[in-house]
C-alpha cells in the first residue's frame, strides 16, 4: 500500500509514522509537512514540504491508496483568517484533489470538539450532532468539516471515508509542542508535575477524555489497512474531572464556577499571557462525553495506556521540555526561545 499523510509532522502524525513502519502491508508513506524535518530514520518514509492552503495538490495523491489528511492549525489564534484558510479552506481543497486523483480512501481526523454540546453524566455515540461549540474557532471549523465531508461522501460514494472522533491526545514528546500551543511562554516548566500542583478546578461540567498518541496511531492504522467506514470515537479510561484529577497529581480540587474559568482565560489571552482564547474552555465544558464501542467492535481497536498515564506522560514531557525531531515538534529552546515566543506576540504568529 501507498499512503499519502497530510500533517505528519505533528504529534499525531509522528505517531501515525512509528505505526506504519512496523506494518507490513503498508509499503510507501509520503509524509507531508508544511516543514519537514532535516532527517527522519525510516526506510519506506520520504517527505515533502507542501502547505495545503496554497500549493498545487494535483499529482501528490497519484498512486495512493489511502490520504490520511490530519494538517490543521490551533495556533496563530489570533489569526483566525489563517486559521480557517488551511482548516477549512485546505481542507475542502484536500477533498477534491482526492477525488480527481480517485484514491480509493480518505482518513481525516476529526474531534471531540466537532461535537455539539452534550451530555457528561453518560456516553454518546457517534451519532451525536456535529455542530462544534459556536464560540470556539477550533469547534467551528472541525464542524465545518464535517459538512465537507458528508458533501464529499454524498457526491463521491465510491471512496471509503473514515472520521476519527479523538478526545484529547497526549505523549511525553508532546510537552514541548502542547505547552507552545496552550500555555504559552510564562509557564514554569518545573512546577508542571505532581505534588507542585496545589490545586485543580472541579467543576460538573469540566470532564473531559484523553488518549495517548500511540494508541490514536493504532486506530489510524486500523482504519487504514481495513475496510471500515464512517465516524469513529477514541478515548481511553478514565473519564477525567476534578476529582481524578486532584488523585493522579496529589492536589485538592478547586470548586470554580464556569464564568471564572472562561473570565480568567479571556483575561489571560487579551494580556497575551496565553495563546489560548477563552473559546476552549467554553468547548471543554460544552463537549459530551464519548462511547468508543464502535472502535473496539469494528475496528479491533483497544487502547494500551491509560487517559490518566497519557496525561503523567505529557506533564513529564512539558515538565523537561521533551520533543520530537520535526519543527512543530522541536524540544523546548530554553530562555531565548521563550523570547520568541513573546515577541511574537502570544499566538499571534507562529
Amino acid at each position: 500500500m501507498r499512503i499519502v499523510i497530510l500533517g505528519a509532522s505533528g504529534n499525531v502524525g509522528t505517531a501515525v509514522l512509528r505505526a506504519l513502519e512496523h506494518e507490513p502491508r503498508v509499503e510507501e508513506v509520503v509524509a507531508v509537512a508544511r516543514r519537514p524535518p532535516a532527517t527522519w530514520s525510516s526506510a519506506k518514509t520520504a517527505w515533502q514540504a507542501l502547505d495545503i492552503a496554497a500549493d498545487p495538490l494535483d499529482g501528490l495523491f497519484d498512486g495512493a491508496d489511502v490520504v490520511v489528511h490530519l494538517a490543521w492549525l490551533i495556533q496563530p489564534a489570533r489569526d483566525q483568517e489563517r486559521c480557517h484558510a488551511v482548516n477549512v479552506g485546505g481542507s475542502e481543497r484536500v477533498f477534491d484533489a482526492v477525488a480527481r486523483a480517485g484514491v480509493p480512501a480518505l482518513v481525516y481526523a476529526s474531534s471531540v470538539g466537532a461535537y455539539s454540546r452534550g451530555p457528561k453524566d453518560r456516553l454518546v455515540d457517534e451519532s451525536w450532532p456535529t455542530a462544534g461549540t459556536p464560540t470556539s474557532f477550533y469547534g467551528r471549523h472541525k464542524a465545518a468539516v464535517e459538512r465537507l465531508l458528508d458533501r464529499f461522501e454524498g457526491e463521491h460514494p465510491e471512496h471509503r471515508v473514515v472520521r476519527l472522533r479523538p478526545g484529547l491526545i497526549f505523549q511525553h514528546g508532546a510537552g514541548s509542542e502542547i505547552r507552545r500551543l496552550f500555555a504559552g511562554p510564562f509557564l514554569p516548566s518545573a512546577l508542571v508535575a505532581p505534588k507542585r500542583i496545589p490545586v485543580v478546578p472541579r467543576h460538573p461540567r469540566l470532564r473531559f477524555q484523553a488518549v495517548h498518541a500511540d494508541d490514536v496511531a493504532d486506530a489510524y492504522r486500523r482504519a487504514i489497512v481495513g475496510d471500515a467506514r464512517g465516524a469513529f470515537n477514541i478515548a481511553a479510561d478514565p473519564v477525567l474531572d476534578g476529582e481524578q484529577l486532584g488523585r493522579l497529581l496529589d492536589a485538592r480540587p478547586l470548586p470554580v464556577p464556569a464564568p471564572a474559568l472562561r473570565a480568567a482565560a479571556a483575561a489571560a489571552f487579551h494580556l497575551r499571557v496565553t495563546p489560548t482564547p477563552p473559546g476552549w474552555v467554553d468547548m471543554a465544558l460544552a463537549v459530551p462525553l464519548m462511547d468508543t464501542a464502535r472502535a473496539r467492535e469494528v475496528l479491533g481497536w483497544r487502547p494500551h495506556h491509560s487517559a490518566g498515564d497519557a496525561l503523567l506522560q505529557l506533564l513529564d514531557g512539558m515538565r523537561t521540555g521533551a520533543g520530537l525531531p520535526t519543527p512543530t515538534l522541536e524540544p523546548d529552546g530554553g530562555l531565548a526561545a521563550r523570547a520568541r515566543e513573546v515577541l511574537s506576540g502570544v499566538g499571534a504568529r507562529q
